[in-house]
């Protein structure tokens, strides 16, 4: 840690913030964990607190927060926190709403404070590695297919199927979170959303997309695929054909693995966020949660049998 390291606190203590957050910041030297705010959880070691506002209150001297709640609770953690002149740091996805990430931004500016949208899936290892080879290369298709079991990485969270939960768009925006960093800019053609006649987010998704100069790009999600779970961006090149898996952990080209390294996206991250706070300046990409607003504006919506955990 070094002598001037941020004060950091976090608030939303479940899954995400002790898989990831927790053990990233622990060997981050910017940073000092000095407090958490949840209702339900705590992190051994520190103050905890039932909110954010009384974990402001009471420790005045924190420099920034990690706002890890479920996006539809975010805003107002937000507000406050910038309010209050602290740093944010908002977990994937930003918000519910694009409107409320855009103010948000304002009054990160309004208050002299940073702003982070924390897209993680854009830090994995092959990420620039594929953005590198497409801009040297003449696309001519692009297809996402991101299936995965939802009992598996989201068991028993009522939160995720509510209006603002985006449902299968949570993993989807991972997907969302690379294209739009290594593909030219895209814009949603057509979309079909299936809903559980039970539930109020959407359990699978087909979307097409054109570029803006008219390659096609397809997208599958499935939040049903039991067995190897499917994380990959292919396309079609005049240099070969790309495979971005793993979530972005491996690169192949036509066969042949030429980037695959451990996965470390949470650690930069928080570098991320360190060199925003010291430079004073905001990272809030708003294109992943554009297009999830954009497939539900113009989505078809398909009522398939209902889901039970």
């Amino acid at each position: 840690m070094t002598s001037n390291a941020i004060k950091l606190g976090i608030v939303g203590v479940g899954k995400i913030v002790r898989d990831q957050h927790l053990p990233a910041v622990a060997k981050d030297g910017d940073f000092q964990l000095a407090a958490a705010a949840s209702r339900h959880g705590k992190v051994d070691g520190i103050p905890n607190y039932p909110t954010i506002e009384a974990m402001l209150a009471a420790e005045p001297g924190l420099d920034a927060v990690s706002l890890c709640m479920p996006p539809q609770f975010r805003y107002d953690a937000a507000r406050t926190a910038l309010e209050a002149k602290k740093h944010v740091f908002l977990e994937k996805p930003p918000g519910a709403t694009v409107s409320e990430v855009e103010h948000l931004k304002a009054l990160a500016d309004k208050n002299g404070v940073s702003l982070f949208a924390s897209w993680h899936s854009r830090y994995a290892p092959a990420v620039e590695a594929a953005r590198a080879f497409l801009t040297r290369a003449k696309i001519s298709s692009a297809a996402i297919n991101w299936k995965e079991d939802v009992r598996r990485w989201h068991p028993n969270q009522e939160w995720i199927w509510q209006p603002g939960g985006f449902g299968v768009f949570d993993p989807g925006i991972n997907a969302l979170s690379i294209v739009t960093h290594i593909l030219p800019a895209m814009f949603i053609t057509s979309a079909v959303l299936d809903f559980p006649e039970n539930r109020a987010a959407p359990v699978a998704a087909h979307v097409v997309f054109r570029t803006s100069t008219g390659l096609p790009v397809t997208m599958e999600l499935d939040w049903l695929q039991t067995g190897p779970q499917s994380w990959d961006i292919v396309a079609e090149t005049d240099k070969g054909k790309m495979v971005l898996s793993g979530g972005g952990s491996k690169l192949a080209i036509d066969g042949t693995i030429v980037h695959d390294e451990p996965e470390a996206e949470y650690p930069m991250l928080y570098k991320r966020f360190a060199e925003i706070v010291r430079a004073g300046t905001s990272d809030v990409d708003l294109a992943p949660l554009q297009h999830v607003a954009d497939a539900f504006m113009l989505g078809k919506r398909n009522v398939v049998q209902a889901f039970f955990d």
